[in-house]
């Protein structure tokens, strides 16, 4: 079973800085495009950032794109998302998901999800 497991989630100020961490196992990493989603309280799962295992296709939600940087080491098995300048908007639990070879933003596309880690942005 593909285990991915999310790491530094926090509460920062507006404003703030965060490098969120995804380490997954039981994969051939390069083999498998990696996302970042993520809920906020009331309101619908959304797409925040995607790699494919190469590097080759990135992408990033509008309300997001100027702001944060998804990368990758194949090497440690993991991805990141820095998150520059955060808003309170971006409060949310984020969850890294994987899915075979073709990139996709679509979270129905993913087959594997991580438990997420909590994101909140103080005013």
């Amino acid at each position: 079973q593909v285990q991915l497991v999310e790491s530094g989630g926090r509460l920062v100020q507006a404003g703030d800085s965060l490098r969120l961490s995804c380490t997954a196992s039981k994969l051939t990493f390069s083999s498998y495009t990696m996302g970042w989603f993520r809920q906020a309280p009331g309101k619908e799962r959304e797409f925040v950032a995607a790699m494919s295992g190469s590097g080759g296709s990135t992408g990033y939600a509008d309300s997001v794109k100027a702001r944060f940087t998804i990368s990758r080491d194949n090497a440690k098995n993991t991805v990141y998302l820095q998150m520059n300048r955060l808003k309170p908007e971006d409060t949310g639990i984020y969850t890294c998901a994987t899915r075979f070879l073709t990139y996709s933003h679509k979270a129905s596309d993913f087959a594997f999800w991580g438990q997420g880690t909590q994101v909140t942005v103080s005013s």
